[in-house]
């Protein structure tokens, strides 16, 4: 029986690394890697030798014939990938599916090289890849820094606590905080406590990390009211971030008993599922004080709110399909469009507005009362327009095809993306909210990198950030061979020498 990787996946591409015969796909090498939402077992040429599922880092992958419940539509969707295409033949002679390319050796460093003392900014996936990679492949003394007192980054303060098996990636980073050539600097913040010249004095060279911590703005009248909160605000605040306060997110007093989230992405299903959740559901992976606040919690209802139709939806199959298969409340899509209908039913299989198909469908109005189950709507082709209310928020203003309506609400999130934030001394692109550079290089400032959402722009999963930190370090490294013609003895700022 073949393996078949789940939900959890992260697209680290260990699996894909460890796999004997080339079965499991996108590859790094692809031109699809990336894009996909998950990685996929091809169940014609998987052996069952279970290399994969020793080496993934976020327990994704199993047995096919093991899963049920939430997880018995992966083995489908795992071949549903490879479907209309031809297995792989096996080489003549060979007993493997594939032929083995020749071999490479990416981190091969002159004799002469120097040991590099190299900081990198940020512990969360993008900094911790670049670690990984500087200390096992290189010999360079790396000094992490982090402006938190405690290491981490969107494993830790980003992924949802009740997805336990996606934050295990964050012991697989840990591991290297002991390692002997690696120096922990935490609540330490690049910009305010030190400053970008001071580190560039400090190290050969600094790779940047520092992700895309603020919140997209909705752009409409009302958003400093009370009520209104970032999705950075309620994802911290459910996981216990030290910089969000225990009261941030006041669902044990909102009034009316309905919640609505801006957004359809990943964030916001998380979002909406905890909002939602029967509090007997909720377990110790929430702060103590959080799990307080849930349990007391008024939210009966929690309305996704999407501008466009179902087709542009931003989750992934594997997040909505965990939705879907929750006991303890209702998922519906509301109505009030019939475009929203007729492009899910015409929708062909494979599409992603097919991935309502067989969901109900209400026109929502009134708010589930108290013993009700509770229930998370999803409403299409439904722009915010304002936010309502005198001193908080009371209700939010939509748009749709009969004009503009109003939903009541006592709390309004906003979850529809990330942005970079400038910091002094470094570039930065106002129009992507990044920092310019090419392949890592920071542009004007030799010696300087970035990697990440700062790197790239904010999108990919946990694994983007592996081949996002290979292409920086083989950068760095490559800067430190062209700097060893003709270079004069050691010194500090080897790579920034003329």
């Amino acid at each position: 029986m073949p393996y078949a990787i789940t939900q959890l996946c992260c697209t680290d591409a260990s699996c894909v690394t460890a796999c004997p015969v080339n079965c499991i796909h996108p590859t790094p090498d692809e031109p699809d890697f990336g894009t996909t939402d998950m990685l996929y077992v091809d169940p014609r040429t998987c052996i069952d030798c279970g290399a994969c599922a020793e080496v993934c880092p976020v327990d994704a992958v199993f047995p096919a014939e093991t899963l049920t419940g939430a997880l018995a539509d992966y083995p489908a969707i795992n071949a549903e990938h490879f479907a209309g295409t031809e297995p792989a033949a096996p080489p003549e002679g060979s007993p493997l599916f594939h032929a083995w390319g020749p071999v490479r050796f990416d981190r091969v460093l002159p004799a002469d090289f120097p040991t590099l003392d190299v900081a990198v900014v940020g512990s969360g996936p993008a900094g911790m890849y670049t670690v990984q990679d500087l200390l096992l492949h290189t010999t360079a003394k790396v000094t992490l820094y982090d402006r938190l007192p405690v290491a981490g980054g969107l494993v830790r303060f980003g992924v949802a606590p009740d997805h336990a098996d996606t934050k295990r990636i964050g012991e697989s980073f840990a591991r290297y905080h002991d390692h002997h050539r690696l120096r922990l600097r935490l609540g330490v913040e690049v910009g305010s406590g030190v400053t970008v010249d001071e580190l560039a004095r400090r190290h050969d060279a600094v790779v940047y990390a520092v992700g895309a911590p603020t919140a997209r703005t909705l752009g409409v009248p009302g958003e400093d009211l009370a009520g209104h909160l970032a999705s950075t605000t309620v994802v911290g605040w459910y996981n216990g971030h030290p910089e969000i306060d225990a009261d941030a997110v006041p669902v044990d007093t909102v009034d009316p008993a309905r919640a609505v989230v801006v957004g359809t992405g990943n964030v916001a299903l998380d979002i909406a599922r905890i909002l939602a959740a029967d509090p007997a559901r909720l377990d110790g992976a929430f702060a103590p004080a959080v799990l307080q606040r849930l349990r007391a919690s008024r939210v009966r209802e929690v309305v996704l709110l999407a501008r466009r139709g179902p087709e542009h939806a931003a989750y992934t199959r594997g997040e909505l399909l965990a939705l879907l298969r929750r006991d303890d409340l209702d998922v519906v899509v509301d109505d009030h469009d019939p475009r929203v209908g007729e492009t899910i039913d015409a929708a062909a299989p494979g599409e992603h507005a097919a991935l309502l198909q067989g969901v109900p469908r209400v026109r929502v109005d009134d708010v589930p009362a108290a013993g009700e189950r509770r229930r998370v709507v999803l409403r299409f082709h439904a722009p915010p327009e304002a936010l309502v209310g005198e001193d908080r928020v009371t209700a939010i203003r939509v748009g749709g095809p009969d004009g503009p309506g109003e939903l009541a609400t006592g709390l309004v999130v906003r979850a529809i993306g990330h942005r970079g934030r400038p910091l002094a001394g470094l570039p930065f692109d106002e129009e992507t909210g990044t920092v310019p550079n090419h392949a890592g290089r920071v542009d004007g400032r030799p010696g300087t990198y970035v990697v990440g959402w700062i790197k790239r722009g904010p999108g990919g999963g946990i694994g983007t950030n592996r081949r996002d930190a290979a292409e920086t370090v083989a950068a760095l490294i490559e800067d430190g061979k062209q700097h060893l013609v003709g270079a004069k003895p050691r010194r500090r700022g080897f790579l920034r020498r003329a």
